[in-house]
């Protein structure tokens, strides 16, 4: 079975088990399932890449040999036990056809969880220094982590904290949801503040090099000077803010 039959019967098995992910709103952009529909568009995209390498002899042989051998994938086009990246035939609110790609949590997975650590009596607010392999930089953020399947949120909570900075959550503080990138991505995290007592190892796995504990002040400045630019870091802050923690 060729990749791309292989993703588009992992994409039909898929919209079975989460239809919820495949349901389409009135002016909204309409995700194909007419199989002649899907079929044609993967057609018309090959015509057009085969088109516009017309100038280029070279150019235009190799596109075509490439979606001959290798045509754009349609489905699932890759999965994990993290996430799914998908590849949508789609209907755009103008009538035209195109492709749309989106990154799906994995079916029976739970929230994320982002846990802002309030540490002892004075409730300062700790941050680490976290290496992310995506922007091949380091950032200032706070703990968060992928759900756990069939894990609650409050046990998520615990187990990231552990993880990350050897903390047990001796309060938890629900701050609510988040949808991080709604152009991409279909995850939605849950933040929580955290009451701790201490902080202990850093997972160094992960790439956390150090931690520091500051104020809400220090935090909102470290904000305004670009110190913090976690989207998720941001997001919690200003959660905590608004529910009256920093008062």
């Amino acid at each position: 079975m060729t990749a791309y039959r292989r993703a588009r019967r992992a994409y039909e098995a898929l919209r079975r088990v989460r239809p919820e992910w495949f349901r389409n709103e009135s002016g909204g952009i309409e995700i194909l399932s007419e199989p002649a529909l899907t079929s044609s568009l993967w057609r018309m995209r090959c015509h057009t890449a085969v088109r516009e390498a017309r100038g280029s002899r070279g150019r235009y042989w190799w596109a075509r040999l490439r979606h001959a051998v290798r045509p754009e994938t349609v489905g699932v086009v890759s999965a994990d036990r993290f996430l799914f990246h998908l590849r949508d035939p789609v209907r755009f609110p103008d009538g035209t056809l195109g492709l749309y790609n989106r990154i799906v949590p994995p079916p029976g997975a739970t929230p994320g969880v982002v846990v802002l650590p309030l540490l002892g009596p004075d409730g300062g607010i700790l941050l680490i220094e976290h290496y992310r392999h995506a922007t091949r930089e380091w950032h200032w953020e706070v703990v968060r982590g992928f759900g756990e399947p069939g894990a609650s949120a409050e046990e998520n909570v615990a187990r990231e904290l552990q993880e990350e900075v050897s903390a047990h959550p001796r309060q938890t503080v629900p701050l609510g949801e988040l949808h991080p990138d709604t152009g991409l991505l279909a995850q939605q995290v849950q933040l929580f503040a955290a009451r701790v007592e201490s902080v202990g190892e850093l997972e160094r796995h992960e790439g956390i090099r150090r931690a520091k504990v500051v104020t809400c002040a220090e935090a909102e400045e470290m904000v305004r000077t670009g110190d913090i630019t976690d989207a998720f870091t941001i997001a919690v802050l200003y959660r905590a803010r608004l529910a009256g923690l920093f008062d």
